[in-house]
C-alpha cells in the first residue's frame, strides 16, 4: 500500500514532481515538474492524443490564449456561477472549503450543497476550525477565477482561464469553416488552467495552476449516433457507480447496451467505453481501481445535462478520486457566446441549421500523473515504479558491468545507437545492483548490461524491471527485441 508520503518522497527524490518555490517556503497550490516528471507527462499526453484524436479523422488539436476578457467568461457563466463555498474561522481567520470540512468529518462527499445547507451540517456535526478549534463563520460563495487588469490603465478586466474549454468554443466557428463545415467536429487542447482554490490540498490533486487535456466534440444530437459503431461496444461491461453509490467503495459492471436502455444516449455510452479502454488498456489501471461515478442534478456543474466523473482508486489519497469527466454540455456554451457577442453560432449541416451540442471529455493531466505514480509504486525488498512501458520516462538503461576492460566504451557506443530511437539512460556509477535500483525507482522497464561476453560477440544481458529476470540478446537483434517488448508484441523471455 502506497502512502502519500511514500509517493511524494520518491517523486521528489527521483525528479518527478514537487511543491513550487520551496526555496522560499513553498507556494500553496503550485507544483513544478522535474526532469523525469516532464518526460512521463509528455508520454501520457502523447498517448492521450493518439487515443482520443484517433477516434475520428475529424478530431483535431488546437491551442488558445490562457487569458480571457470578462465578457467571454460572463457569457460562459463563470463570472456568476464558478464558485465554491467558503467558510472562515472567526478566531484565526483560516479559510476552508465547506464541502471539504464535511468530508473530513464524515468521510463522504458533500458536493452541490448551498451555503445554508453547509452551515446546518457544520452545526449538526459540531465541526470547529481544524487549525485553532475556533468557531466557524457563515458559509458564502467564493468565485475561484484569478482576475487580471489588462493594459497600462488596467481598464480592460480579464481572467486567467478557469478551463481550456472556453478557448475551443470561441474558435468553433473559425475551425468549422476551415475544416470544410463537417459535424461531428472534435477540437482538443492540452494546456494550463487556473483556479483560486480556497484550500489546496493533497498535493497534485487540487492545484491552483494545473494542466487539462480536453476534447470538445460538437455534434447534431439527432444524427451523432448514426456515425458511431456502437455495436462494437454494445456488450462491453462499463464500470459504473450511480449517484447514490459514490460513497461506497465499488462499482457495477453494466453492459453498454444496458446503459442505453437506462436512457443514456448511445453516443455518450460509446465514449464512456473509449475512456474506459484508455485507462484499462492504455494506462493499465487495474479494473477494480477504475469507475465512472454519476453526479446528480445538485452535484454536477451548471452547464452539464449528464455528468460522470472518471475516478481511480488511489491509496495515497484514501480511495476513489476524480481524474477527469465525461460531460454532456448541450448547446449551453455556444448559445451563451451568441447572446453576449451578438454573433450567430449556428451552422448549416446536412440540410439543417442548428447550434451544435457539445460532449466534453475532460482529464486532469497532473491528477493522472499522480494516479500512475500511486498505482505503480511498490515497496518491499526494493522500491519499484511499475509504470506501463509506454509511460515510463526512460525506456532503457544501459550499463557497463564494470568500469574497466573497455566495457564503458562499448556501453557508451551502444547507448549512442539506442538513443536514436528510444529514451535511454547511461549509468556507470556504483555497483550494478545500485544502478538497477535507480532504474527501478523511475520505472524504466528494461536495462541492458554490457559485460565481457559482449566483447566476445556473445550479446548483451537484458533485464526486465518487474520480474528481475534476465535474457541474453544478440547485439544485432537488440533494437528489434526492445521495440517488440515495448509494443507488447512478445513476452519477456518467451
Amino acid at each position: 500500500m502506497a502512502s502519500y508520503d511514500d509517493v511524494m518522497s520518491l517523486s521528489v527524490r527521483r525528479g518527478f514532481l514537487w511543491p513550487a518555490v520551496d526555496l522560499y517556503g513553498g507556494f500553496a497550490g503550485f507544483y513544478d515538474y522535474g526532469h523525469n516528471g516532464v518526460l512521463m507527462r509528455r508520454r501520457w499526453e502523447d498517448l492521450w492524443i493518439e487515443t482520443f484524436l484517433g477516434l475520428s479523422d475529424d478530431y483535431h488539436l488546437i491551442d488558445t490564449t490562457t487569458i480571457l476578457p470578462e465578457p467571454a467568461l460572463k457569457a460562459s457563466g463563470h463570472v456568476d456561477h464558478f464558485t465554491d463555498i467558503l467558510v472562515t474561522c472567526t478566531r484565526c481567520g483560516e479559510s476552508y472549503r465547506g464541502d471539504q470540512l464535511l468530508e473530513a468529518a464524515t468521510h463522504e462527499e458533500h458536493e452541490g450543497l448551498t451555503p445554508a445547507e453547509i452551515d446546518a451540517r457544520i452545526r449538526d456535526l459540531k465541526i470547529r476550525c481544524p487549525n485553532c478549534k475556533g468557531e466557524l463563520g457563515p458559509a458564502r460563495p467564493f468565485n475561484m477565477m484569478f482576475p487580471l487588469e489588462v493594459g497600462p490603465t488596467g481598464k480592460d478586466r480579464a481572467y486567467l482561464r478557469p478551463e481550456t474549454a472556453q478557448g475551443v468554443y470561441l474558435n468553433f466557428k473559425r475551425e468549422f469553416e476551415a475544416l470544410r463545415r463537417r459535424l461531428p467536429l472534435g477540437l482538443a487542447i492540452i494546456g494550463r488552467a487556473y483556479r483560486n482554490e480556497i484550500s489546496p490540498r493533497q498535493g497534485a490533486y487540487r492545484m491552483r495552476e494545473f494542466l487539462q487535456a480536453e476534447l470538445q466534440i460538437f455534434f447534431d444530437p439527432a444524427t451523432f449516433a448514426d456515425g458511431l459503431r456502437f455495436d462494437a461496444v454494445a456488450s462491453t461491461p462499463i464500470r459504473i457507480a450511480w449517484a447514490t453509490e459514490k460513497n461506497q467503495p465499488g462499482a457495477h459492471d453494466i453492459a453498454a447496451k444496458d446503459l442505453v436502455a437506462r436512457d443514456l444516449p448511445p453516443w455518450y455510452v460509446y465514449h464512456l467505453a473509449a475512456v474506459q479502454r484508455f485507462y484499462l488498456d492504455g494506462l493499465q489501471v487495474p479494473r477494480d481501481a477504475f469507475r465512472f461515478a454519476e453526479l446528480d442534478e445538485k452535484e454536477r456543474a451548471f452547464y452539464n445535462k449528464i455528468h460522470f466523473d472518471i475516478q481511480v482508486k488511489q491509496e495515497s489519497l484514501g480511495g476513489f478520486k476524480e481524474v477527469g469527466g465525461v460531460h454532456y454540455r448541450t448547446d449551453h456554451d455556444l448559445k451563451g457566446h451568441e447572446a453576449m457577442s451578438h454573433l450567430k453560432q449556428s451552422v448549416t449541416f446536412g440540410g439543417s441549421k442548428l447550434i451544435p451540442h457539445v460532449l466534453e471529455l475532460s482529464f486532469g493531466v497532473d491528477r493522472n500523473i499522480w494516479t500512475l505514480l500511486d498505482l505503480s509504486y511498490s515497496k518491499g525488498e526494493r522500491v519499484v515504479l511499475r509504470l506501463p512501458p509506454r509511460i515510463a520516462p526512460v525506456t532503457v538503461g544501459v550499463f557497463p558491468l564494470v568500469n574497466k576492460d573497455g566495457l564503458p566504451e562499448k556501453a557508451e557506443a551502444l547507448h549512442a545507437n539506442l538513443r536514436k530511437r528510444l529514451t535511454v539512460s547511461y549509468d556507470e556509477s556504483g555497483s550494478i545492483g545500485r544502478r538497477y535500483a535507480r532504474m527501478d525507482e523511475i520505472g524504466t522497464p528494461f536495462s541492458v548490461t554490457v559485460d565481457h561476453e559482449t566483447l566476445e560477440g556473445k550479446g548483451v544481458t537484458v533485464r526486465e524491471r518487474d520480474s528481475q529476470k534476465q535474457i541474453r540478446v544478440k547485439e544485432a537483434d537488440l533494437t528489434d527485441t526492445l521495440d517488440r517488448l515495448l509494443a507488447g508484441e512478445v513476452t519477456f523471455g518467451a
